[in-house]
């Protein structure tokens, strides 16, 4: 037994007494006798990631509904736009290349200062400022300038028509007087934001908690929670403990330690449907990884069901590409099936012959690499060693390490990680930075630092064109250009579930993004809640 097999074991038999512990103390009813010494306003949530930033200047809250800061538009339960700091949907141009806000009225920022157009051109501006370190720059391509007309009117005017404009609107807007006076990637802001949105945040102990309080003077009514509090809970054993213990009122977990809470009094468990994906990353600098037959070999030696039914228990689906297989923008005929038999054949064929030990060997190289996963995350951890154990079935072998985000960063140039994304948006939202070759190497954009010409003109035709039928075709392209080499190894889809007290009624979920417990979850609509009668 390795050193870090045993102290593995020993976390996990920590991890196991804590839970029983917790469950032998906490009182019933499902909020444990911590729940009822905090105040009747207040909750506290656990999430198993917090944000690097909290400036939307650097991609906090882009894909909407960040609590701290309004966009022009958001989302309802349904996913459909709606007005937010804009008083309606905007106008657009017949040819598709101008969007006209109109602002809402008598809005303030939680210092006291009016929110204006300025407010709006100064964000977006800034974005596009190619000194500011905002990693998902690029999807603001389209944008050619913005500009006000008076204190309550935005134009936008594109360079192409690009149908998802409107989604990118939901980009949360700073303010100009705060963030406009300071460095943008360093300054205070970054940590200390000041928004338009139902809550002003009051402390980040980062690693810990990020806690916040009702904005009295949101322009929406002062939300009913008072304080809400974001305990940042990385290791999803320790997230149930605490749970279980009355810490929390609610909590994101994976499937096997939800079901543990199922049909307990007092608490609630919810599936939110969403377009989350786990994949590995195939780096195309890796001898092994950089194989097309390699990557083609591995897609079809998963067993993605297996990884659905006895990872997620159902809460999930097979995953063949960014897109599920129940959106609109699938393409049919993409679904790879479980056949380790014909990846042996591919692998034959190029090469790849059987060593002694089973493991094949080409030209002196080993068909062996490392997959990172993060630390405490233990859906992709058995993900991960799931993927690794079907690997070697035909002969590929698969080292797993756990780390840090930090840890493992400055290796995926060269390892896989096991990694994960998707967006319900828009389907340029879940490809363009995933697979163009020119977002390689931009933070986590392009992992696995995939070129594939096909792929480039097609991600370009999808965003360029307003078409349906023209963007549809584009897609489909993408996703069949996938099947024939595979930068990703797509695994599965997740549903997220949350397990909630019910002391504030029945609540509702959305269809979520990969990131989720910060803008999700069932506390997606948080200022609208009402104590339960």
């Amino acid at each position: 037994m390795t050193a870090r097999t045993a102290r593995g074991l020993a976390t996990t038999t920590l991890a196991a007494a804590l839970i029983a512990s917790a469950a032998a103390c906490s009182a019933p009813g499902g909020g444990g006798a911590a729940a009822g010494d905090r105040a009747a306003d207040s909750v506290v949530v656990g999430i198993a990631n917090e944000p690097e930033t909290l400036s939307p200047l650097l991609g906090y809250g882009k894909d909407g509904n960040s609590k701290i800061f309004d966009g022009l538009l958001t989302h309802d339960a349904g996913m459909a736009l709606r007005p937010a700091l804009a008083a309606a949907l905007p106008e657009v141009s017949p040819d598709g290349l101008t969007y006209t806000y109109r602002l809402r009225q008598g809005v303030k920022f939680s210092d006291g200062r009016p929110f204006t157009a300025k407010d709006v051109v100064f964000t977006y501006r800034t974005i596009l400022d190619p000194k500011t370190n905002n990693p998902s720059r690029s999807e603001l391509d389209a944008l050619a300038r913005v500009e006000a007309k008076g204190d309550d009117t935005v134009v936008f005017t594109l360079k192409y028509p690009y149908a998802p404009f409107a989604e990118r609107t939901v980009l949360p807007i700073a303010p100009e007087h705060v963030a406009g006076r300071q460095d943008v990637n360093t300054g205070a802001f970054t940590t200390r934001p000041v928004g338009t949105g139902p809550y002003v945040l009051t402390a980040w102990s980062k690693g810990e908690k990020l806690s916040f309080k009702a904005n009295p003077g949101y322009w929406g009514g002062e939300p009913a929670v008072k304080k809400f509090t974001m305990a940042v809970i990385k290791d999803d054993d320790v997230r149930a403990t605490r749970l279980r213990a009355g810490e929390l009122d609610g909590a994101i977990l994976p499937p096997n330690l939800a079901k543990g809470f199922a049909g307990e009094r007092g608490r609630t468990t919810y599936a939110a449907k969403s377009f989350d994906y786990r994949n590995v990353t195939l780096p195309s600098h890796h001898a092994v990884t950089g194989d097309t037959a390699v990557r083609r070999a591995l897609d079809l030696a998963v067993d993605r069901k297996v990884m659905v039914d006895r990872i997620l228990e159902g809460a999930g689906k097979p995953a063949y590409g960014p897109v599920p297989t129940d959106s609109p923008w699938f393409a049919a005929g993409t679904e790879r099936p479980h056949d380790p038999a014909t990846a042996r054949r591919i692998l034959d064929a190029a090469g790849w012959k059987p060593g002694p030990d089973g493991i094949r060997t080409r030209d002196g190289v080993r068909a062996s690499f490392p997959l990172w996963y993060l630390s405490g995350d233990k859906l992709r951890q058995e993900h991960a060693l799931a993927y690794a154990s079907d690997a070697k079935k035909i002969g590929i072998e698969i080292k797993t390490e756990a780390g840090t985000w930090e840890a493992i960063e400055p290796r995926m140039k060269q390892e896989a990680v096991l990694a994960g994304g998707g967006s319900p948006a828009d389907p340029d939202f879940d490809q363009y930075l995933l697979l163009d070759s020119a977002a390689a190497g931009q933070g986590f954009n392009n992992m696995a630092w995939y070129a594939n010409p096909a792929v480039d003109k097609a991600l370009e035709q999808g965003r360029r064109s307003g078409d349906h039928a023209t963007r549809k075709a584009a897609y489909d392209t993408v996703q069949r250009e996938l099947v024939k080499n595979p930068g990703y190894t797509f695994l599965t889809h997740i549903d997220h579930l949350y397990v909630m007290g019910d002391r504030w009624g029945k609540l509702t979920t959305q269809v979520e993004p990969h990131d989720h417990g910060l803008a999700s979850g069932p506390w997606w609509n948080i200022e609208s809640w009402k104590p339960a009668p």
